[in-house]
């Protein structure tokens, strides 16, 4: 059987986002509709392009075509920007389309900027061709001078050690976690939230394990992950049914599944019921909760030029 698997760096993308592209527009400071972007902002963009340059340059040494490529980004909305603050209304009306934003990428994959969306995409990564017009052989050698070329990039201009291209999004992951855990989990104002958010879910059925502000935040996302990847699992024959544990500092990769809209609409419709009962009892936690983690978000993503 096919292997309904996405590219690990995608995958990877994905579960280090959180959620799909709709609401990843434009959330670094200075990116408003109509305001100029901040020092911060213009600084961490060049260091983007830096970082790609660098990619390019050591890529060509290794005798591969690279196209130092960064994605335009896109202006946050209003909404956008009433998410990001934890606004309830906002949020609501999000949560009513999309849930979770995981199975609703098989219903709305351009609206969430879905990986199988992407090929269609006018801003698509022009890599991605590059790397199908390669044999097996070439994109074996191409992905192991990738992940070379990144380790001297990382270092030269983040000043990170990396072990792979991979690597690059694990320790984005491990340094997001740490800095939320030091901030957020320590809080005892969002620790009387998340614990208020955690009674009011388990009233109405839902198992938690974890009443931490970090975990009580994603914890009906990866609930719903953990799902489409069990589907993923029983469609493809070349991976065991029950994932393995992920290692240690390893985001855990998602196996696709392969669902038509059809398919995919009784799943979502299960998962916005529980997306806006989390909201519902999450109406007092968000607001604060959400803003902070945007700033560190942002934080991060500056640090590592993503």
């Amino acid at each position: 059987m096919t292997r309904k698997t996405l590219p690990i760096a995608l995958l990877a993308l994905a579960v280090l986002c959180g959620c799909g592209g709709a609401a990843e527009t434009g959330t670094e400071t200075g990116t408003e509709t109509g305001a100029a972007p901040s020092p911060s902002a213009a600084a961490a963009k060049d260091k983007k392009h830096q970082l790609e340059a660098a990619k390019a340059d050591c890529m060509k040494q290794k005798g591969f075509k690279y196209v130092a490529w960064v994605k335009p980004e896109q202006p946050q909305s209003d909404e956008d920007r009433r998410r990001d603050a934890g606004d309830y209304q906002a949020m609501r009306k999000y949560r009513e389309k999309y849930g979770f934003e995981v199975f609703a990428e098989f219903i709305y994959p351009k609206e969430l900027n879905a990986p199988a969306a992407q090929r269609e995409s006018p801003n698509q990564d022009p890599n991605m061709k590059l790397q199908e017009a390669l044999s097996e052989a070439q994109l074996g050698a191409y992905h192991k001078a990738k992940d070379a070329c990144m380790v001297t990039a990382g270092k030269q201009v983040l000043g990170v050690t990396l072990k792979s291209n991979l690597d690059y999004y694990n320790q984005i992951a491990l340094t997001r976690k740490r800095a939320t855990a030091t901030t957020l989990d320590s809080d005892p104002k969002l620790v009387e939230l998340a614990g208020a958010m955690a009674t009011c879910l388990k009233g109405k059925g839902y198992a938690v394990t974890d009443t931490t502000p970090t975990a009580m935040a994603k914890r009906g996302r990866d609930a719903f992950l953990k799902e489409q990847d069990k589907l993923g699992r029983e469609q493809d024959d070349t991976v065991p049914d029950v994932a393995p544990p992920a290692k240690k500092g390893d985001n855990q990769p998602i196996h696709m599944p392969s669902l038509t809209a059809e398919q995919a609409r009784p799943y979502l419709a299960k998962e916005i019921k529980a997306a806006l009962d989390d909201l519902e009892c999450g109406k007092d936690f968000y607001p604060v909760f959400t803003p902070r983690k945007s700033a560190i978000d942002a934080q991060v993503r500056a640090q590592f030029a993503y």
